[in-house]
């Protein structure tokens, strides 16, 4: 799945210390954003003092336990985000894998999410960690009305992303299909509850919420007991010529993961276990699922109770002994499907069972209508604004912290989305630290593809990315073109201000017929403000020597070892920075990565003259 990889480790310590950085920032922002939203309705108390608020009905059973135990689950995912080795290792370790047996048009799309990952590995993870954590704690403090609702939206939306390019549609196009490997995915669980909790109060009042997601659930146990249970899906065998079976394989993963060891041992005992009795692991497993399954669809509820009971025993072992809890690994994004499923399983069966009565009266919203001051509708701005202040409640204002937070994470995750061109970090994690210079550039007098004598001091009052290619080079040197052209394009309007120059950096092929053919042959003839320069070999030898460029030909013939440098000149003449140029994994995230860099360079060239 090409552009999905960064081509760096997941443990990059530039990842981990920008990662760390820039949650520590936007943490500090969220919470700057909450106590700024809590001291602003506290003063409103001292203007405008609280209204008699009418007593709201209990919240339906229900509903609680699916608003708790979800806004819980997010924000357990929110905290599992923030893993140091989620920037680097998420695409490659994590939304490829789920993706590599699905479709060639799930990849695709998957594919297209984890390159904008890749190329803005900080932003996104970031992101990630607060638009969940908002999420959940949104769920967790707005109890009724139109912003719990509102909590539970977010929840589908979000939830539908991670669905399809976290989890390549929880696998449900992919061969292998499982109710014990966490099909149809974990996130699409999160969007039914979403869907739920979002539902108009009304919805709550009667029994009728509560048997259609019993029956529903009931329906999907009993398909998948079928799908378990049909012949050809590999499920039937713990081993198959010599290899494990899916199961027993994806148990013995899982032991491969860092965990506790006694965790570890229990895991991989059952995975043993699967693989010698295969058949009666899985004869259990259909059993179990089509009980549970065909007594969820009665609708009756000690019948039921019974089931959701038996299905909360299933889905624990299932979670330790199949899915491993789902958190280890450094990588792990969420506890996997069982604890969703059993949260669903309760409410469905209390929403059956515990229908207060106070829910069939309508909902109090969190703001309610406050009657018009004596005179009518004629009333004035500020007493409306009075009104609506000493209407808020706390509740509310925890609610619209909750969703800035949110959107502390959506709106840079929006922004590195419209980005095609990847963030600098990547080369900077490749390249290392590059600290400033201060130094005169030395001079020099070379000829470009036409046969005009440039000089070092004819390109003052231009900022000057001076680099070393050579012209029979079939590796790194077109790389490293082709990132100085994108230079180019990204700069825009600032780039007639700056010089892209190459010296030709081979000392048996340097002529101009040389430097034209490289140019012609990586598109460079064409591309404005770019320079390959070459001279006698006594010119390009002092120029070297100069620069610090070692040049020497390798022992195949034709190509040279040389340093992948480009070195930013200012426009008064002087070295600022030489960055290590080496495309190092070439992928296209990180040429993009380094053509920002340099872009970036340059403008702080530019600013500084």
């Amino acid at each position: 799945m090409g552009g999905m990889n960064s081509g760096l480790s997941p443990s990059d310590p530039t990842l981990e210390t920008a990662f760390r950085s820039a949650l520590t920032h936007q943490g500090l922002l969220a919470a700057a954003i909450i106590v700024a939203l809590l001291l602003l309705w506290g003063a409103s108390r001292n203007w405008v003092p609280a209204e008699p608020r009418a007593t709201a009905p209990a919240e339906p059973a229900g509903r609680r336990v699916l608003r708790i135990g979800f806004g819980l689950l997010w924000v357990l995912d929110g905290i599992l985000q923030a893993q140091p080795q989620m920037p680097g290792g998420l695409p490659s370790q994590v939304i490829q894998p789920a993706a590599q047996s699905s479709p060639g048009w799930v990849q695709d799309i998957v594919s297209a999410g984890g390159t904008v990952w890749s190329n803005h590995p900080i932003q996104l993870a970031a992101a990630s960690v607060w638009i969940q954590v908002g999420i959940g704690l949104w769920m967790l403090v707005a109890v009724r009305g139109e912003w719990s609702r509102a909590a539970g939206l977010a929840g589908v939306a979000w939830g539908l992303v991670v669905w399809i390019w976290g989890e390549a549609f929880g696998g449900v196009f992919a061969p292998g299909l499982s109710w014990l490997t966490g099909a149809p995915g974990s996130v699409l669980l999160y969007c039914v509850a979403g869907a739920l909790i979002a539902l108009p109060a009304a919805a709550w009042g009667s029994r009728r919420t509560g048997r259609l997601l019993l029956a529903g659930s009931g329906l999907f146990f009993l398909g998948m007991a079928v799908l378990q249970a049909w012949p050809g899906r590999g499920f039937w065998q713990g081993t198959s010529h010599g290899q494990p079976g899916p199961l027993a394989g994806m148990i013995a993963d899982m032991t491969q993961l860092s965990q506790p060891r006694v965790l570890e041992r229990i895991v991989a005992a059952f995975g043993s276990f699967d693989a010698a009795h295969g058949f009666a692991v899985n004869l259990v497993a259909v059993i179990a699922l089509a009980v549970i399954g065909a007594a969820l669809l009665t609708g009756r509820p000690r019948v039921t109770q019974a089931a959701v009971i038996a299905a909360g025993v299933l889905c624990l072992a299932v979670w330790v002994l199949v899915q491993d809890l789902g958190v280890f690994g450094g990588l792990g994004t969420d506890p996997n499907s069982m604890p969703p499923t059993v949260i669903l399983l309760v409410a469905g069966y209390l929403a059956l069972t515990r229908v207060p009565a106070a829910a069939l009266a309508p909902a109090v919203p969190d703001t309610p209508a406050v009657p018009e001051a004596a005179g009518g509708p004629a009333s004035t701005w500020p007493s409306r604004l009075r009104s609506a202040v000493a209407a808020t409640s706390i509740g509310t204002v925890a609610a619209i912290g909750s969703f800035a937070v949110v959107m502390i994470g959506t709106a840079p995750a929006a922004l590195a989305s419209l980005d095609g061109n990847a963030d600098p970090i990547l080369a900077e994690a490749i390249s290392g630290y590059a600290p400033p210079i201060d130094t005169p550039a030395p001079a020099f007098t070379l000829t470009d593809t036409s046969g005009r004598t440039v000089t070092l001091a004819s390109l003052r009052g231009k900022v000057v990315l001076l680099t070393f290619l050579d012209p029979v080079c079939t590796t790194d040197c077109p790389i490293i073109a082709q990132e100085l052209k994108l230079t180019g394009e990204l700069l825009g309007g600032q780039a007639r201000q700056v010089e892209m120059v190459a010296v030709a950096a081979n000392p048996t092929y340097y002529s101009t017929g040389d430097t034209r053919a490289f140019d012609q042959q990586e598109g460079m003839a064409s591309v404005p403000d770019w320079l390959f320069l070459t001279g006698s070999l006594p010119q390009l030898n002092h120029v070297w020597q100069q620069y610090g460029a070692q040049v020497e030909d390798l022992p195949a013939g034709g190509m040279t070892d040389h340093p992948n440098i480009v070195i930013v000149i200012d426009p008064a003449g002087n070295i600022m920075q030489e960055v290590n140029a080496d495309p190092g994994p070439a992928t296209t995230s990180t040429q993009t990565s380094y053509s920002a860099l340099f872009a970036a360079d340059a403008r702080q060239a530019l600013g500084e003259s």
